[in-house]
C-alpha cells in the first residue's frame, strides 16, 4: 500500500510541475509578444486574452482530472461517503401495497 501511495504523490507532484511549467511558458510567450509588438494595444488585449484562457484551462483541467482521480480512488478503496456512514446495515424491505380488488 505504501508503494502506491508514494506514487501517487510522485504523480501529484509532477503533475503539478508539468502545469506551473507550461504556465510559465505561456505567460513568458505573451511577454515576449506583447515586448515586440511596441504597443499595439488591439494585438496587447488579444494575446493577453488568450494567454489567460489558456493558463486558466490548463490549470483548472490539471485541478478537475485530480478532483475526479482521488474521488474514484476512494471510492475504489471503500473510502467514499458510503463507507463514512455509521449504520452499515441495510435497510429493511419495504412491503408491497395491498392489492384492492373492485
Amino acid at each position: 500500500m505504501t508503494h502506491d501511495t508514494e506514487l501517487e504523490k510522485d504523480w501529484a507532484r509532477y503533475g503539478l510541475l508539468a502545469v506551473v511549467i507550461s504556465n510559465i511558458a505561456i505567460t513568458s510567450v505573451a511577454i515576449f509578444g506583447i515586448w515586440r509588438l511596441n504597443g499595439d494595444k488591439a494585438v496587447i488585449v488579444g494575446i493577453l486574452t488568450a494567454a489567460f484562457t489558456a493558463v486558466s484551462g490548463m490549470t483548472t483541467a490539471y485541478l478537475g482530472i485530480k478532483a475526479v482521480s482521488n474521488t474514484a480512488r476512494s471510492i475504489a478503496l471503500g473510502n467514499g461517503p458510503r463507507a463514512r456512514q455509521h449504520d452499515t446495515t441495510p435497510a429493511p424491505a419495504t412491503p408491497a401495497p395491498a392489492q384492492r380488488t373492485p
